[in-house]
C-alpha cells in the first residue's frame, strides 16, 4: 500500500463557476471528498491553504517545503494541487530546495469544478498515479497536467486558458500518461539543491524593451533591493543606455542576473558591444542560461539566503 500525502493549496482546481459565469473560491474544496479509483493507495489529505495562486508567494512556498521535509520517511509521495498562474514558480522553488527521493507532483486545472469540460479531477487522479509510480522517484518535482509530465526546472505556462497550457520549451515533455502506463522519455542532469530558511530578499524582475534607458534601473538601485533579474533581448542584450543603468546597479554591489525575454532558447554572452552580452558578463552580470525571469528570481533568492559569494553565485545561477 502506497501512502500519498495530498496538500491542497487552492486555485482554479478548487473553485467553482457562479450563476454569472464568474469563477470564485468556495468555503469547501470540491476535491476534499473526491472519489479516485487507485488500487493500493492510501491518501492523507490536508488543506494547507485555500488561495488563488496569485496570492501565493515565497513565504507559502517555504511552508510547503517545510511540510514536505516533515513528511519524508512517512509517505511514499506527495501531490500538491495549486493554481496554475504561479504553479511553475512553486514547483521550481520546491525542486531547488528539497533533496528527497520520493515523488513530489504538482497539478492544477484550467477549468473550475462545475464548468463544462472541467479538468481538475482528471488531473488530480493523474498526479496521484504519477506519485505512486516507482519510476517517478529521484526525478525532482514534477508537474502533471493534460496527460503530460513536465520537470519543474523547465515547465512554464504557455496559454492563458487552454487546458494544454503547460509546456517545456527547452527540454520537451518528460513523460506521458496513458490508460495503463506511465512513460518517461529522459532523465535530467543532477540538480543543485540548497536549503533555505528565509525568503525576505527584495528581488524585482524587469523586462527590457526597445529604446529602454537606464533611469528605471537607477531608481530600483536606490530602493534597497537585494538583487535584480533582467529579461533581456535575444540571447541577453541591452540598449547602451540600459547597460549604463546596469553598470550603476553593479557599482552598488547589487547582483544583476540576465535571462532572455524570448520564450525559447538559452541566454548566453554572444555579442561584444556596449549592451551586448559579452560586455555585460565582463562587467559582472550573471547569466542564468536556461530559466525564465520568475524562476531566476527564486534561484537568486535561494543563493542569497545561502550567502553565496560572487563566484559561487555565478556558478549556481549558471547551472541548469
Amino acid at each position: 500500500m502506497k501512502k500519498i500525502l495530498v496538500l491542497h493549496t487552492g486555485g482554479t482546481i478548487s473553485m467553482h463557476e457562479d450563476e454569472d459565469g464568474d469563477v470564485e473560491t468556495g468555503i469547501e474544496n470540491p476535491l476534499t471528498g473526491a472519489q479516485v479509483t487507485l488500487p493500493d493507495v492510501d491518501l492523507t489529505v490536508e488543506n494547507i491553504f485555500n488561495l488563488p495562486s496569485e496570492h501565493i508567494g515565497p513565504i507559502h512556498m517555504l511552508k510547503l517545503q517545510q511540510r514536505i521535509l516533515k513528511a519524508e520517511g512517512a509517505f511514499d509521495g506527495v501531490v500538491i494541487t495549486h493554481g496554475t498562474d504561479t504553479l511553475e514558480e512553486t514547483s521550481f522553488f520546491l525542486d531547488s530546495t528539497l533533496d528527497v527521493s520520493m515523488p513530489i507532483v504538482m497539478t492544477g486545472a484550467m477549468r473550475s469544478s462545475n464548468e463544462l469540460g472541467s479538468d481538475g479531477l482528471y488531473n488530480y487522479q493523474s498526479a496521484l498515479r504519477v506519485a505512486a509510480e516507482h519510476e517517478s522517484q529521484h526525478r525532482g518535482v514534477l508537474v502533471v497536467m493534460n496527460d503530460e509530465i513536465h520537470a519543474a526546472r523547465f515547465v512554464t505556462k504557455t496559454h492563458t486558458t487552454n487546458v494544454a497550457t503547460f509546456g517545456s520549451p527547452i527540454s520537451g515533455t518528460m513523460g506521458l500518461l496513458t490508460k495503463r502506463q506511465i512513460i518517461y522519455f529522459y532523465d535530467l542532469p543532477k540538480r543543485h539543491i540548497l536549503p533555505i530558511a528565509h525568503v525576505d530578499k527584495r528581488i524585482p524582475v524587469l523586462k527590457v524593451y526597445a529604446g529602454m534607458d537606464g533611469q528605471l534601473l537607477e531608481l530600483l538601485a536606490a530602493s534597497n533591493i537585494d538583487g535584480i533579474i533582467i529579461e533581456a533581448l535575444g540571447a541577453g542584450n541591452l540598449s547602451r543606455e540600459a547597460a549604463q543603468g546596469v553598470q550603476y546597479i553593479l557599482s552598488r554591489n547589487i547582483p544583476v542576473v540576465v535571462v532572455s525575454r524570448s520564450f525559447n532558447g538559452v541566454a548566453e554572452p554572444v555579442y561584444d558591444y556596449l549592451g551586448g552580452g559579452v560586455q555585460l558578463e565582463k562587467a559582472g552580470v550573471i547569466f542564468a542560461t536556461s530559466i525564465n525571469g520568475q524562476k531566476a528570481r527564486l534561484k537568486l533568492l535561494i543563493g542569497l539566503d545561502n550567502r553565496l559569494d560572487d563566484s559561487a553565485l555565478h556558478t549556481y545561477l549558471h547551472q541548469l
